[in-house]
């Protein structure tokens, strides 16, 4: 199992902030711009079609975006783009713009182990993807106990279990949101070693309080969307001002030229979804 942590973004803010700490001090009088690195802006297309356990599924969100260099504040939105989503028996999912940059479905139908393809047009540009919904066995229970943490200060840690197929190899991408958390935290898993059995998986944070509620997403994923975030992690932990590990190429292909390609990934996931409040 593999976690993406929110411990390389105080990585990276650490080191910034240490960086101008010393250049404050070392000369008040000038005002110091560091020359980063950044590429053309490229479209960013985050297609994730998620279908949670106890809904029709039937509204979905695709966001539309473009890079932007590493001190920018904001995001910037690409308008205007032709979004739909067409299923193997040829039923077409139209996503219409409901505000700059996000397109939404309303009348979606989710079938499992059935393939979608994505096609998109914007700003001149035609993209394709096609994925498989997988799907997902429910979370059974969350328990919680204190362990030890590296500095031996005990920590709430929250353990949830959920019933592996036997006659499946499984691939999982479980996402943990809380108010403590500056961005959510993710984990990869797959029954390599637990195919057929109870799979266990923990979490926990230093800032992880009673009272505090811990929203956890726990998808089926497709092995290539599984080796598309394990590039992803290797990605992090790396110079802080090297260009981020979203450049890793996903399944979005540009018809209209492939070397000028989308960066995102088109995945559907069926879910199950648990908010727990710690005790």
């Amino acid at each position: 199992m593999q976690r993406i942590q929110n411990d390389t973004f105080k990585s990276k803010a650490l080191t910034l902030f240490s960086l101008l700490f010393m250049l404050f001090f070392s000369s008040c009088e000038d005002v110091v711009t560091l020359d980063l690195e950044s590429g053309a802006p490229k479209i960013v297309i985050d297609a994730e079609i998620i279908w949670k356990k106890g809904t029709t599924g039937s509204e979905q969100v695709i966001k539309i975006s473009k890079t932007a260099p590493y001190y920018n504040t904001t995001t910037p939105k690409v308008s205007g783009a032709q979004v739909r989503v067409e299923n193997s028996a040829g039923t077409v999912f139209t996503f219409n713009e409901t505000e700059p940059g996000s397109y939404v479905c309303t009348n979606f139908v989710p079938v499992l182990n059935t393939d979608y393809t994505l096609f998109v047009t914007a700003e001149g540009q035609s993209f394709k993807a096609v994925e498989k919904l997988t799907s997902v066995t429910p979370i059974d229970k969350v328990e919680q106990k204190m362990v030890p943490d590296f500095g031996g200060e005990d920590v709430i840690e929250l353990t949830f279990y959920y019933k592996d197929p036997a006659d499946q190899v499984n691939f999982y991408l479980t996402d943990y949101k809380s108010a403590f958390l500056l961005y959510p935290e993710y984990e990869l898993s797959d029954d390599d070693l637990f195919n057929g059995n109870e799979i266990s998986t923990r979490f926990s944070d230093e800032d992880m309080k009673p009272g505090n509620t811990v929203e956890i997403m726990h998808r089926g994923i497709s092995k290539n969307f599984y080796n598309y975030m394990n590039l992803l992690l290797e990605g992090y932990g790396g110079n802080p001002f090297s260009i981020p590990p979203g450049n890793v190429r996903g399944n979005i292909v540009n018809t209209t030229d492939a070397n000028n390609f989308a960066f995102g990934y088109f995945r559907l996931c069926e879910a199950d979804a648990v908010s727990y409040v710690v005790k």
